[in-house]
């Protein structure tokens, strides 16, 4: 597709609304050296740089017909799975293996394997004839545990959980009936104790420590410091936050651990008060409502469901870091998509909203047959 063309057709709320949220993670990300005294500069260049690779991988994604990613799909997907293999093999960096040195780069897999699960899946959903029984639901199954269970080894309990909104959101508009999304729900409801199972230890102590007390005055050690704090931090930018009184400033006497990742949501209300958390809020709404338009408006069943799996893993990361930020879901270690620091974060986000754009240039490229006439309507 010609520039011009790609200029004039370009669903532009989606991608004025992604740069709003990247262009808010590099302001927050500012404040959160100053609340660690660290040399400004160190990371919310780094993240501007990535912000800027990030549209670059928008645009590449969104140029050739993403129909030619259908015939690669499975190979991208496998790809993926084999580098959450491969990075068991890695160093460790603080205990976990999640990232892949590639000199002074790192490569962290998981977030690649969402964006590769949600292309294999919208393959194989546009491909079936229909979902009656369970043998049906087998390969969607088998293609969600594989990653869930590498990357929840790694362990990632956080990026694990993202895979299971998207599996049932691509389920739903690829044509299976509710009663059995209830049932398939309610199935996995009852694996609970499997799951926990596999768990670590501290990833149950980051769940438990949600529903434990401190006494007033009193504060919380081990798994429940991180959420203490980020409570503290927030509640110290009040309804306009921090940067209308900088005389004075006592944010900087709170450490916040993860503040440029997990917590970073905490950190814009800190300095932007309600308009600054309003403001997130209301981009993540409009990212995901103009997804949601485009799934609806396309006539390609892979495009679709490509587009639903998509809106699927934006919706949920953000329901859960600001849950956990606000200390109604346990801590769980994922960030906020384009807002977090982190490279392969961002870049794999910037490059599904690519694809996203991609389906939205061409959304009448076919009828679409059987229950994706039904869905989403």
């Amino acid at each position: 597709m010609d520039i011009p063309v790609w200029l004039r057709q370009c669903p532009w709320l989606l991608v004025a609304s992604g740069g709003g949220l990247a262009l808010l993670g590099v302001a927050a990300i500012a404040r959160c050296e100053e609340l660690a005294s660290q040399a400004a500069g160190r990371h919310w260049h780094q993240q501007l740089l990535w912000a800027a690779l990030g549209f670059l991988a928008l645009l590449v994604a969104s140029l050739p017909n993403y129909r030619r990613l259908n015939r690669l799909a499975y190979v991208i997907y496998a790809v993926a799975v084999a580098l959450l293999v491969v990075v068991y093999f890695c160093p460790p960096v603080h205990g976990v293996h999640r990232w892949i040195r590639l000199g002074p780069l790192s490569l962290q897999p998981s977030e690649l394997a969402k964006v590769a699960y949600v292309l294999a899946l919208a393959r194989f959903l546009s491909d079936a004839r229909e979902l009656r029984g369970w043998r049906a639901l087998f390969a969607p199954l088998a293609m969600t545990v594989a990653p869930v269970w590498l990357v929840l080894r790694e362990p990632d309990l956080g990026t694990s959980l993202v895979f299971i909104p998207a599996l049932l959101a691509m389920l739903l508009v690829a044509g299976l009936r509710r009663r059995d999304l209830l049932v398939l729900m309610l199935c996995g409801a009852a694996m609970t104790p499997a799951l926990w199972s596999q768990m670590s230890r501290e990833q149950r102590s980051r769940i438990t420590s949600l529903f434990q007390q401190s006494n007033p005055g009193e504060r919380p050690k081990a798994d429940g410091y991180q959420l203490h704090q980020a409570k503290q931090v927030l509640a110290l930018g009040g309804v306009a936050g921090s940067w209308l009184h900088e005389a004075g400033d006592e944010s900087l006497s709170y450490h916040l651990p993860e503040a440029h990742t997990d917590f970073i949501f905490a950190v814009i209300g800190e300095r932007y008060g309600w308009p600054g958390l309003g403001s997130v809020v209301l981009l993540y709404l409009l990212l995901v409502g103009k997804l949601l338009a485009i799934a609806r408006q396309t006539r390609d069943p892979f495009g679709r469901l490509l587009v639903t799996g998509v809106a699927a893993l934006f919706g949920s990361q953000m329901l859960i870091n600001t849950g956990m930020s606000l200390g109604l879901l346990p801590v769980t270690g994922l960030t906020l998509p384009l807002v977090s620091y982190g490279g392969s974060a961002l870049v794999s986000h910037a490059l599904a909203l690519g694809l996203a754009v991609n389906v939205g240039l061409r959304s009448d490229i076919e009828i679409a047959p059987g229950p994706f006439s039904r869905a989403l309507v």
